[in-house]
């Protein structure tokens, strides 16, 4: 049985914008259909528009219903019981008047959450610290953070630095939504909690590991952010380093945050430097993806016509540790390829071949495919003999479904999220030194990237040839996003 929540107070700073409309505020309403909720929990909305405590009401239950999230039986009287909680105050980021106000209207355990541009961590948290906001002498005071921390490894340890010097590290939570999905949370499970898979889970069965994150969608409306990010800072220095930590980690000593971020920490700091040889990157050309026509990544809204940035990068990443000496881990991510897939490969080695000599049918090696989105599961493959009179092998899956076993059916992840800063658990936040380790490895990729250009690839396709030949190199072919 799962524990309610404390009483607490959520405050959006950007109530109003899409981080709010698509991630944070069906969280809530499933929560309180959870029962994990208390009373005492409430939510206020800050952002510069004009309006007041209908307005956010009425723009975040348009926002649940355009998104489906107000259809199951139940979530209409969910979002109604909630709906009495929110309050709006719009003001200006800037504006020392606007935290005067907080202060004397806010009491309690509170959570400020900072769902807006990376340019406004800082200064957001230097007003709530002068305000007074930061004091938990009448309870809790955290803040989350979303990603990106930073944009290399010198602004991130600026933004660390600052926020380290106005919040105590228990005070700060550092958002990745995808450590929030129930089949990332999982791996450690699978993993540790198994005798069979934690036996093979090393050099000596493990011929590599492909983590992906393809998206068919395009760069679309945020143009502006992501020229001045690319797909490097964007996803390979966060999503994927954070997924590759919860594969290669060792053990924890006990499964509580500190144990589990050290040996997370380990890893990240154990990641060689990825040098430009062992990466490809890629930029989108018009084609069709998702079913839908994609323009030139050049001819997007708010990218620069002479734009350098890429879309799509595929890397071969080194870890020095013993569990992995010699085990390659490729990364690959990208905008506008031909399906949404988001999925770890742990590829064993193959099975000794004397004994199959003459044998026919198929014999690949196994592989392990924890599936993170959009289908939450576990698929191992597997060789069996084929039925009939003949000695004829066949490649078949064991295969697990979140949705098909557990009826398991909300995406976003965040109910965790939220549920884990109300009580306090950092296990699925970033620390800082994570955070840097993380930027450390990409310094040579983000150095030489600054000249030359990426490589074209059509929208609707896999990404760029030379991911595909990245693997040849090494024997190896990706496994296909489907």
């Amino acid at each position: 049985m799962i524990d309610r929540a404390p009483a607490a107070t959520l405050v959006i700073f950007g109530a109003t914008g899409d981080p709010t409309r698509r991630l944070l505020a069906p969280a809530p309403v499933h929560l309180m259909g959870d029962g994990l909720l208390d009373d005492g929990f409430k939510v206020l909305g800050v952002a510069r528009e004009m309006g007041d405590d209908a307005m956010l009401c009425d723009r975040l239950e348009n926002f649940l219903r355009e998104d489906g999230a107000l259809e199951e039986e139940g979530d209409q009287r969910d979002w109604d019981a909630l709906r009495d909680r929110i309050s709006y105050r719009s003001g200006d980021f800037a504006d020392e008047a606007l935290f005067t106000a907080l202060a004397t209207e806010l009491s309690g355990p509170v959570i400020f959450y900072l769902a807006t541009a990376p340019s406004f961590f800082g200064p957001l948290v230097d007003a709530l610290q002068d305000a007074g906001l930061l004091d938990e002498a009448d309870g809790f005071r955290k803040i989350a953070v979303e990603k990106p921390f930073g944009t290399d490894l010198a602004s991130s340890c600026a933004l660390n630095a600052r926020l380290l010097g106005r919040a105590a590290e228990t005070q700060i939570f550092r958002v990745d939504h995808f450590l929030g999905k129930e089949t990332v949370q999982n791996i450690m499970l699978a993993r540790f909690g198994n005798a069979l898979t934690e036996a093979v889970w090393n050099n000596r069965y493990v011929d590599h590991v492909q983590i992906t994150v393809a998206e068919t969608v395009p760069v679309g409306s945020r143009g502006a952010f992501y020229d001045a990010t690319g797909a490097l800072c964007d996803m390979v220095a966060n999503h994927l380093f954070q997924l590759l930590a919860m594969v290669a980690m060792e053990p924890p000593n006990r499964f509580d945050a500190e144990a589990i971020r050290d040996e997370k920490a380990r890893v990240l700091k154990a990641v060689h430097p990825v040098r430009p040889e062992d990466t490809v990157r890629g930029r989108y050309v018009a084609g069709e993806a998702g079913g839908k026509s994609v323009v030139d990544y050049r001819a997007e809204q708010n990218v620069a016509e002479d734009s350098r940035t890429e879309t799509c990068v595929a890397a071969k990443v080194a870890i020095d540790i013993w569990r992995w000496a010699g085990v390659p881990f490729y990364l690959r991510t990208g905008k506008a390829l031909t399906a949404r897939e988001s999925e770890i490969v742990i590829g064993f080695r193959d099975a000794p071949a004397t004994s199959f000599e003459g044998v026919a049918g198929e014999r690949p090696a196994n592989e392990l495919v924890i599936q993170i989105q959009p289908r939450e599961g576990l698929h191992f493959g597997i060789v069996v003999k084929q039925p009939g009179p003949t000695l004829t092998t066949a490649s078949v899956a064991l295969d697990f479904c979140y949705a098909e076993t557990f009826g398991f059916g909300r995406p976003t992840g965040y109910e965790t999220l939220i549920y884990d800063l109300l009580i306090g658990d950092q296990t699925l936040f970033q620390r800082a030194d994570m955070v840097e380790a993380c930027w450390t490895a990409v310094v040579p990729l983000i150095e030489a990237w600054r000249q030359g250009e990426p490589e074209d690839y059509a929208a609707g396709t896999t990404g760029p040839a030379g991911a595909a030949a990245l693997m040849a190199r090494g024997g190896r072919t990706w496994r296909a996003i489907a």
